[in-house]
């Protein structure tokens, strides 16, 4: 395509540097980048967890290395994705929230260079699967468009609320399932979600089995691969949730069968415990086919933890310590799980404090890959964490997030603070000393102008204006 063959012009493949015990020449990792939907700080073992079971993603974490500040792109899916695949946090990546009329506001355009473009041009084969959010198969945001080669799963956020869908997109055909959908009057985007009264196909399950067959396919050629396995658990159907009062959507309820509980929490328990072990399968796999050692996992969750399925928040305390939950810009809404894995490289049982968040997927993937990413981006490799090299991590100055629902309300991270104002431009600023109040309990910022005055400057700088959104997303004139 045209367009590709623009990218390829402007980045320049270059040889690896030497990374750690990588030298220039050397084998180029693979990279699975695994993302949960909805899932908390809290909601794994490994982060204090203590009702669900997550034995296998705590492996992962003992197997490997876990941040303790990670974040995500933003509080809910669309925009958080879009920093993922952009490197360019809310201020100026493209898409800036969920659309709920015109869902070309919601789609990568063709201006936008994602992670999966840079990675073509060191000679990776990509791959998706589950979720994405950024496009349809018309616009010019549509996967196939945007750098991978492969995909499989939904396009649409609502259809991707409903775990047994009449079909899926196999690249840009449907793929039709054995399920039955009543459907309910919201249309979102064009597109009316529901619940199933036939359940025979789980999307999740068929999601795992296509990851499998992508990392067998690509085991068997020369050329690195890059899979982007978007899985949709555990974020609720809400229209299951109007329509029936339970939006947990799972096949059975596992070990949890025997609580007693109701069945919106066995729900919401069961679908962690299933994706934790299918995350476990996959590790399985690589080591089977004997490519572990060349093959980094991430796995993180694209926003706070959501209330949407009908079940008790208070039992499973799926945020922690942390205030707030998705649709928050506290540290709740956006502080969630990162574990790196890839033995014989990343440490075993290690533990990092540095701060970064999706839009560093894009620096750290290059840098790895020996790619050029593109410049002026709001991305900073953490391959140096990764390698065991603190002394070559740089830092970012701040980290920015702007919301568009609620009012609106704009987030700033920096040092050992965290600046929020609501709403967005013109509210009064709170403040606090997330090293020594993970809780944000404590507003500090009528003891600290100075800060304050830092951090109104940081938000008021990072914010290009974007019309789609300012307009359409009722965010205040400034």
């Amino acid at each position: 395509m045209i367009r590709n063959r623009i990218v390829c012009s402007i980045f320049t493949v270059m040889a690896l540097t030497v990374i750690g015990g990588t030298a220039a020449g050397a084998e180029k990792p693979n990279m699975i980048f695994i993302l949960a939907d909805d899932l908390g700080y809290g909601d794994l073992g490994c982060y204090g967890q203590k009702v669900i079971q997550t034995p296998r993603l705590d492996q992962m974490a003992a197997e490997g290395m876990r941040f303790t500040q990670f974040y995500a792109g933003n509080t809910v899916c669309a925009p958080s994705r879009s920093v993922l695949m952009t490197g360019q946090h809310m201020g100026h990546t493209f898409v800036r929230g969920n659309a709920n009329t015109d869902m070309s506001i919601q789609a990568l355009r063709d201006e936008d260079v994602t992670v999966a473009e840079v990675l073509k041009t060191a000679g990776y084969t990509n791959g998706l699967v589950g979720k994405w959010g950024l496009g349809e198969v018309d616009n010019e945001g549509f996967p196939l468009q945007q750098g991978f080669d492969s995909f499989f799963g939904y396009l649409n956020q609502v259809h991707a609320h409903n775990y047994y869908p009449e079909f899926l997109w196999s690249g840009d055909q449907k793929l039709k399932l054995r399920n039955k959908v009543k459907r309910n009057d919201k249309s979102y985007g064009g597109f009316t979600g529901g619940y199933a009264t036939k359940r025979i196909d789980y999307s999740h399950d068929l999601f795992v089995e296509q990851a499998a067959d992508f990392i067998n396919q690509q085991q068997a050629t020369d050329g690195p691969f890059f899979l982007y396995l978007a899985l949709t658990i555990p974020h609720a159907n809400n229209e299951a949730t109007r329509m029936m009062g339970n939006g947990a959507e799972v096949p059975d309820f596992g070990i949890y069968a025997d609580r007693d509980w109701s069945d919106q929490d066995k729900g919401q328990a069961s679908m962690i415990t299933r994706m934790d072990g299918d995350v476990g399968r996959i590790l399985d796999q690589l080591r089977k086919l004997e490519i572990a050692e060349n093959t980094l996992v991430f796995f993180s969750s694209d926003n706070g933890p959501h209330d949407e399925a009908g079940h008790n928040l208070d039992r499973f305390d799926p945020n922690g310590p942390l205030q707030g939950i998705k649709r928050a810009l506290y540290e709740g809404g956006i502080r969630v799980p990162g574990i790196a894995w890839w033995p014989g490289t990343v440490a075993e049982g290690s533990t990092t404090d540095h701060i970064a968040y999706f839009g560093d997927w894009m620096a750290t993937a290059a840098e790895l890959a020996g790619a050029t990413p593109p410049s002026d981006l709001d991305s900073i490799s953490f391959a140096p964490t990764l390698m065991g090299q603190p002394d070559r991590q740089k830092r970012h100055e701040f980290l920015y997030w702007e919301f568009y629902e609620q009012g609106s309300r704009q987030a700033v991270r920096f040092d050992q603070f965290k600046a929020i104002r609501q709403p967005m431009f013109t509210g009064k600023v709170e403040l606090y000393d997330v090293d020594q109040d993970i809780s944000e309990s404590n507003n500090i910022a009528a003891d600290h102008p100075e800060i304050v005055a830092k951090a109104t400057k940081m938000m008021d700088d990072s914010h290009q204006p974007n019309p789609n959104w300012e307009i359409r997303g009722r965010a205040p004139k400034r």
